[in-house]
């Protein structure tokens, strides 16, 4: 599996820590062990612009995912599909603004955004409530997993 994470936020982030979640959450989601995944942190000027660019909205957003191959997560009884699943582009300086207003740390919001990313690359969404309740109740699962290993 191969997982690059860049940081060209400016600040301090752990991208090994950022690579072993994603894997983590890759590998609970069955995907196949040869998918490329790319993470980029970024400063909020460049998420404003990409999100202009790539989904309409002004202003800088917390995370953009951009799925590449279409992989979707492997069932236990078929054989999941090699290829790239795309490209999440985060931003540190907005986790750490909704990390204050959550009342957890901003590495606990850096950790929900990469896996809330991974699952919109692998098809999840949140737009009508039955897609929210799948889609947070399998994040938050994910986070618990993930924390208590």
């Amino acid at each position: 599996m191969s997982i690059e994470v860049l940081n060209e936020s400016g600040r301090e982030l752990d991208v090994k820590h950022l690579a072993g979640l994603s894997r983590f959450v890759m590998d609970r989601m069955r995907v196949h062990p040869l998918a490329e995944l790319c993470i980029k942190a970024v400063d909020e000027d460049t998420i404003a612009a990409l999100n202009q660019q790539w989904m309409d909205k002004s202003g800088p957003t917390d995370v953009l995912a951009f799925p590449m191959d279409e992989l979707r997560p492997g069932l236990v009884n078929e054989e999941p599909e090699e290829g790239v699943l795309g490209d999440l582009v985060l931003c540190p300086d907005i986790a750490d603004k909704q990390a204050a207003t959550a009342g957890h740390s901003g590495d606990a919001e850096i950790e929900l955004l990469t896996v809330h990313g991974i699952l919109h690359l692998l098809g999840y969404d949140h737009a009508e409530p039955e897609e929210h309740a799948e889609m947070f109740g399998l994040q938050d699962r994910l986070l618990v997993e993930w924390r208590s290993r």
